[in-house]
């Protein structure tokens, strides 16, 4: 689980990059039509929580509600500033309504990593 994060998270980070130079966007234009954008932070953010905090839970001695509120809130302080960097990128911009879809993701995809934590 721990290599799964650590990809994922490196795919995000590619995402972002190539989104903030305006690389990613003419490809993913068309899914802001169809709430798309929306789509792709709730469940991009939300699974990369998941990952996350099913890698954590794998130590030992690990509190799993502990575990699960720490990484749920730092990587939601990162999404937040995630989000608000975009305003200092021409090609991106800053969006409450994606801020939204990905702090939703973080909760529900973060509850169900904590709920399913006795298959760890």
């Amino acid at each position: 689980m721990k290599r799964l994060a650590v990809l994922f998270s490196l795919f995000i980070l590619a995402v972002i990059v190539t989104a903030d130079f305006g690389i990613i966007d003419p490809c993913l234009r068309w899914m802001t039509r169809f709430g798309g954008d929306k789509v792709g932070h709730f469940v991009l953010f939300g699974l990369l929580n998941f990952f996350i905090i099913r890698a954590f839970l794998n130590r030992p001695n690990a509190n799993p509600s502990r575990v699960a509120l720490t990484v749920s809130l730092i990587l939601s302080i990162l999404i937040g500033l995630e989000e608000w960097s975009q305003s200092l990128f021409p090609a991106r911009t800053m969006s409450l309504d994606d801020l939204a879809a990905g702090y939703a993701g973080v909760a529900l995809f973060g509850f169900l990593a904590w709920r399913g934590r006795s298959k760890v």
